[in-house]
């Protein structure tokens, strides 16, 4: 449990991202100064001497790669220099397709343990189970690899075969599967229908995401029937971001006009303005968004835009404050550049960098006692974290002491989850509060 939420409180930083993609050969700013290629030379004289008197011989390319991320990260946080694997891993990521087996996995005992299988997928179709654990991946032994080792094993061509050796409870011996890899899209949306409320869970913002989003709807109006639906969660908890045009187009999905996000660089002329464009998916359902610390970049940007629209009410506790917007520019076999290039604005004009959104009803999901005792945590230990405690942060123009971020925990148990039970009595009525329905007439200016 305790690596579990060690991964859960790094991920808002790892994944927040609200990425553009730009072609490659972009221009270059401005020409660069003779102070500027005097501090190169000096740079050029540091590599050589190190080349050629460091204790051991250094690897060129890594010490290279290692160079020009420094230079990046003195920016800020977010600014990276991606190899040409990395970069194709991060293109995999925002496709959220790949040739693969279809399973979401995680780490028990040195082993792979198969959390479940996606139904339809080659796994799926080979009878891998959920509760399955991987012992070897092509006749190599999975102890001793990591996670993300044995997941790229895993991954490969489509149409070719990887052999899996599973160790299954109620086995006698271990079960041998052949799969053959297809194409696998990593699902970005889940959604059950809870009685007479839908309620939408997005995971992260890449190409699937508004498809998945529609498709989710679709299938709750048809088993709920509209006549009797209360209304929509949307769940942005732990969704640490991902592409800014699929951000957009979520908000899109519930507006039927205004200003949804604007995006403002280094010059006035940069400025960007993304508007919705005629049609509500719900067709006016009421809907209440769910945000907390683990909320960051696109997913702020959606609760950003529906909570000025007077659209949804925000319920949860602050979000992350990821406030600014990475263009991925191709470096062609080089890999690629991941670089600051503008912060973003609420429709109210609200910068959301080092702040975060607010929630319009603020409803705290504790830390259960056995956590904080497993954590070595005391009572009153603070877990938030946010982009304003992060060392080098760009300092947004409405950051506070207070900064940003919250706990961003969320109960595997419905029943235990505060935060989606008080939404869910919001839409069935049992609660009140002023905010609930926001009031239209207090609509942000466009």
């Amino acid at each position: 449990m305790i690596r579990k939420l060690s991964i859960l409180f790094a991920g808002a930083l790892m994944g927040a991202t609200a990425m553009t993609v730009v072609t490659q050969n972009a221009g270059v700013a401005n020409a660069a100064g003779s102070d500027t290629y005097r501090q190169l030379a000096i740079f050029g004289d540091v590599f050589e001497r190190v080349r050629a008197q460091y204790v051991e011989e250094p690897d060129d390319q890594k010490l290279v790669e290692t160079a020009i991320n420094g230079m990046l990260t003195s920016l800020d946080p977010h600014s990276s220099y991606m190899n040409a694997k990395e970069a194709a891993d991060m293109r995999t990521e925002t496709r959220g397709q790949f040739g693969g087996l279809g399973i979401e996995v995680t780490m028990e005992e040195e082993l792979v343990k198969v959390v479940s299988p996606f139904e339809g997928t080659p796994a799926d179709k080979a009878g891998v189970l959920a509760g399955d654990l991987i012992a070897e991946i092509d006749g190599e032994q999975v102890r001793g690899l990591t996670l993300g080792e044995a997941v790229e094993k895993m991954k490969g061509d489509i149409g070719t075969s990887v052999s899996l050796t599973i160790i299954r409870e109620g086995a006698t011996k271990p079960v041998r599967l052949t799969v053959t890899r297809d194409e696998i899209k990593v699902p970005s949306v889940r959604h059950t229908v809870e009685n007479d409320v839908g309620y939408i869970k997005l995971l992260k913002f890449n190409e699937q995401t508004t498809i998945g989003l529609e498709e989710a709807i679709a299938d709750i109006e048809e088993k709920v029937g509209e006549d009797k639906l209360k209304g929509f969660v949307l769940d942005l908890r732990r969704n640490p971001g991902g592409l800014l045009d699929e951000a957009v187009s979520v908000s899109d999905a519930f507006l039927d006009n205004g200003e949804i996000v604007s995006t403002r660089g280094r010059n006035s002329d940069e400025t960007r303005r993304y508007n919705a464009r005629s049609g509500d998916e719900i067709n006016g359902k009421p809907l209440v968004v769910l945000v907390n610390g683990g909320s960051a970049s696109a997913s702020e940007i959606v609760a950003g835009a529906l909570q000025d629209q007077r659209r949804a009410t925000v319920v949860g506790s602050r979000s992350f404050g990821k406030g600014s917007v990475q263009t991925i520019i191709p470096l062609g076999a080089n890999g690629a550049l991941r670089l600051t290039t503008a912060l973003y604005y609420t429709p109210s004009g609200r910068s959301i960098q080092g702040r975060g959104i607010d929630p319009d009803i603020a409803v705290e999901q504790p830390l259960p006692p056995e956590i904080r005792e497993q954590m070595g945590l005391d009572p009153e230990d603070e877990m938030a974290r946010g982009e304003s405690s992060l060392r080098g942060h760009i300092t947004g123009n409405l950051e506070t002491e207070e900064g940003s971020g919250s706990l961003d925990y969320v109960p595997p148990e419905t029943a235990d989850d505060l935060q989606l039970q008080y939404a869910l009595d919001l839409l069935r009525g049992v609660k009140t509060n002023a905010m609930f329905p926001p009031k239209q007439e207090a609509s942000a200016a466009n």
